[in-house]
């Protein structure tokens, strides 16, 4: 009798070993979960996340917070069970996140790139909607070219034929769209002062059309701005940025002493475009004390379906909608919503 239930008890011992070894061991899953949320009117580390200086800026009562996803790679299969039990965290397949042929700090690397240039498209929407257009410069003149003695380096390009150019793109395709030979007539500004020039497009080894410039863009204003924020990936805190740049510029309080969470991308022109994770955000949201949260509208029926308890979800689509929305919040309105077309 001792001896079987040594064998029974040995016998439970290597049972349940086995299923820890089966439980600990790693699967060809993520995990995603609520990540940190961040004040883009505050501060993180002991530093502003907004730096201005050289003009006045304005305090809000309210914040305005960023939202992300918290990811964990290399999970147990028990890890992986407790997310798909989970109402606030996602299990997707690695490959997900980690596509083939990329490691882990590869796919980092180029979330921090991309999380750069949300802060300079940032930069750059808000100080158009505050009205510091960019303006395309001519950087170098191309020796032997059709520009050559017509414009100079520091010129700034402010039309072609009459339509005005509002940046780097926008000068380019106004010259490929026409075949090579064409005569543009090409505004500019020299040291302030306006000139206007005629010049002959050409193609050089069957390629499209140029007038031998090379241009870069600029947004000149009169005062420092700087984005310190680190260790967050991803390019979906673009349109929480530029309304924090707005609201430190203008004397206006965007939040209306609310604290306000959301996502999205943000292009130059101010146009917001869709992100991942918003399940995930809306429930880091709502633990941040978050009343109402932006939604980029591509992603209004993601939001909807994992819509938040006592949090609405206010669909934007471009930075105006954004300033509009929350104009129509602290006014006592009823801005518009997921779910309500």
């Amino acid at each position: 009798m001792r001896r079987r239930g040594v064998t029974v008890i040995l016998g439970a011992l290597l049972t349940a070993l086995l299923a820890y070894g089966v439980f600990a061991a790693p699967v060809p899953y993520v995990v995603l979960g609520p990540g940190p949320t961040v004040d883009t009117l505050g501060s993180a580390d002991g530093s502003e996340v907004i730096q201005i200086s050289g003009t006045e800026t304005s305090a809000s009562a309210g914040q305005l917070r960023l939202t992300t996803v918290g990811v964990r790679p290399n999970v147990g299969l028990r890890e992986a069970v407790a997310g798909w039990l989970s109402d606030s965290e996602a299990v997707v397949p690695y490959d997900v996140i980690y596509p083939p042929g990329q490691t882990q700090e590869e796919v980092e690397e180029r979330n921090a790139e991309d999380f750069a240039a949300s802060q300079t498209t940032a930069e750059t929407a808000a100080l158009r909607q505050l009205g510091y257009p960019v303006q395309v410069v001519v950087r170098a003149v191309t020796p032997d070219g059709p520009s050559v003695g017509l414009l100079r380096a520091d010129d700034v390009i402010t039309s072609v034929d009459g339509t005005p150019i509002g940046s780097a793109t926008e000068l380019t395709e106004l010259i490929r769209a026409r075949p090579p030979g064409t005569t543009l007539t090409v505004e500019y500004l020299r040291q302030d002062q306006p000139g206007s020039t005629p010049i002959t497009t050409e193609a050089t080894d069957g390629g499209p059309p140029r007038i031998g410039i090379e241009i870069t863009e600029a947004q000149p204003r009169p005062f420092e701005l700087t984005i310190d924020l680190d260790e967050i990936g991803g390019p979906s805190a673009g349109l929480m940025f530029a309304l924090g740049i707005i609201d430190k510029l203008e004397p206006e309080d965007l939040t209306g002493g609310k604290i306000i969470a959301g996502t999205g991308t943000i292009d130059n022109d101010g146009n917001v475009g869709a992100i991942g994770g918003i399940p995930q955000k809306l429930v880091g949201a709502k633990s941040a004390g978050a009343v109402a949260f932006l939604v980029p509208a591509a992603n209004c029926a993601e939001a909807t379906a994992n819509a938040v308890e006592d949090l609405p979800l206010l669909r934007v689509a471009t930075l105006d909608e954004a300033l509009d929305a929350l104009e129509t919040l602290r006014t006592g309105g009823e801005p518009a919503l997921c779910g309500s077309d």
